[in-house]
């Protein structure tokens, strides 16, 4: 009886927040679903169109093209980030000189609006008047001055770069609050039985770590799949579309073509591909750790 007393007061405890996550996320989706069954232009009513919306996206070649630039901005950050900011962590918990001040500076690009980390970005990627390819064009290698932004091949890359630039540290901070909780006492007892410094990482950290090594995980896939900002300063899309992301597309046909009832399809369908990746993501490691 105390027990089931105890759990009525976790519930009831609970309530508000469920309440106000009900609200704030599951309403909204519950929302936007709704106005994706219907041809909407923002004034008048909503005309009821059924699935017609999620057709049209299955044949449209930008979406396809936006959804395929967001998988390489996932895959190449995924590919800088994880290690990088794994081995920043490693140099940060060692207790140096200066060390503290080290650790702000390692989140600052993370307190930076998306928005000017985009327009730093332009300073230094753009094709005409950027460091790099003013750089490259000074020291005479114009033949690999290419064009990092504004193209279809290079720019999901170049976001890709920029925004493992811009969640660094904010990964790296993550990495770093996870070493702090591995007991001191496991790497002694390792060293007692023989480990050096590169087996204790392999077989040590890293293991111990398996935890935060999937937030981190979940946390760039959602990251990257709701960028915006970034893109939107380096390429606003261009050129046609051709350097979209799956929110930038969405943004565009939403408010630009005032196409309010196809952008939330596509919002719907972007909500739905992060929900799916980060549950493969889920089951892989589910499974992987069982095996």
């Amino acid at each position: 009886m105390i027990w089931l007393s105890k759990k009525r007061y976790i519930s009831f405890m609970l309530l508000p927040s469920l309440v106000v996550y009900s609200a704030y996320l599951i309403l909204p989706v519950i929302i936007a679903f709704y106005y994706s069954l219907t041809k909407f232009s923002g004034i008048g009513k909503p005309e009821f169109i059924g699935l017609k919306n999620y057709l049209l996206l299955m044949q449209d070649p930008f979406f396809w093209t936006s959804l395929k630039n967001t998988i390489i901005v996932l895959a190449v950050t995924l590919l800088i980030l994880v290690p990088s900011s794994f081995l920043l962590a490693l140099l940060l918990i060692r207790k140096v000189k200066g060390g503290n001040v080290l650790k702000a500076l390692n989140f600052a690009p993370a307190v930076i609006a998306p928005i000017l980390v985009g327009l730093i970005w332009v300073f230094i990627l753009d094709p005409e008047i950027g460091f790099v390819n003013v750089f490259l064009q000074k020291i005479g290698l114009e033949e690999l001055a290419f064009k990092w932004i504004g193209g279809e091949t290079l720019t999901p890359y170049s976001v890709g770069i920029v925004e493992s630039w811009r969640i660094l540290g904010f990964i790296a901070t993550i990495f770093l609050a996870g070493l702090t909780t591995i007991p001191r006492e496991i790497y002694e007892a390792s060293e007692i039985d023989g480990a050096n410094k590169m087996q204790q990482l392999i077989f040590v950290t890293i293991p111990m770590l398996n935890e935060t090594f999937k937030i981190n995980v979940i946390l760039i896939i959602t990251f990257c799949f709701k960028i915006f900002e970034t893109v939107l300063q380096l390429t606003n899309g261009g050129p046609n579309h051709l350097s979209e992301v799956l929110v930038t597309y969405m943004y565009n046909v939403t408010f630009i073509s005032s196409e309010y009832g196809y952008g939330m399809a596509v919002a719907v369908v972007t909500f739905i591909i992060t929900i799916l990746f980060t549950g493969i993501y889920m089951m892989f490691t589910k499974k992987r750790a069982e095996n």
